[in-house]
C-alpha cells in the first residue's frame, strides 16, 4: 500500500525558489508531481522512474528538477524561477506513466494531500 506525504509549499515572490518533498513508502516504477490550479485540472508537471528517467512539462523544463524516488523514500521537486502561473496544488502520486505524450496518471494512481505553491 502506497503512502505519500507532500511537504515544502508556501509563497514566495515571482522569480523565486521553492523545494518540495514528498516522502513515500510502497512500491512503485513511475513517482511524480502534478498540480492542479484555481479552476483548472490536474496537470503532470515531473516524473521519474525507478531506472532515474525523468520526464518534464513544457512549461517545467530548465526551470523544474525533480530527484529522489527508488530507495530513498521521498522524492523531491525543486522549483526555481517561480512564476504566478505556477500557483496551484501541488500533488505527489505514485504509480504515474510516462510515456510520449509526457506524465500522465492511471487507474492506480495514488495522490497525497496535496501542498499548496503561491507566487505573487
Amino acid at each position: 500500500h502506497v503512502q505519500l506525504v507532500e511537504s515544502g509549499g508556501g509563497s514566495v515572490q515571482a522569480g523565486g525558489s521553492l523545494r518540495l518533498f514528498c516522502e513515500w513508502s510502497g512500491s512503485s516504477y513511475c513517482l511524480g508531481w502534478f498540480r492542479q490550479g484555481p479552476g483548472g485540472e490536474r496537470e503532470g508537471v515531473a516524473g521519474i522512474d525507478s531506472d532515474g528517467n525523468t520526464d518534464y512539462s513544457e512549461s517545467a523544463k530548465g526551470r523544474f528538477t525533480i530527484s529522489g524516488g527508488g530507495a530513498e523514500g521521498a522524492i523531491y521537486l525543486q522549483m526555481t524561477d517561480l512564476k504566478p502561473s505556477d500557483t496551484a496544488m501541488y500533488y505527489c502520486a505514485s504509480d504515474c506513466a510516462m510515456g510520449p505524450y509526457g506524465l500522465g496518471q492511471t487507474l492506480l494512481t495514488r495522490w497525497g494531500q496535496g501542498t499548496q505553491v503561491t507566487v505573487s
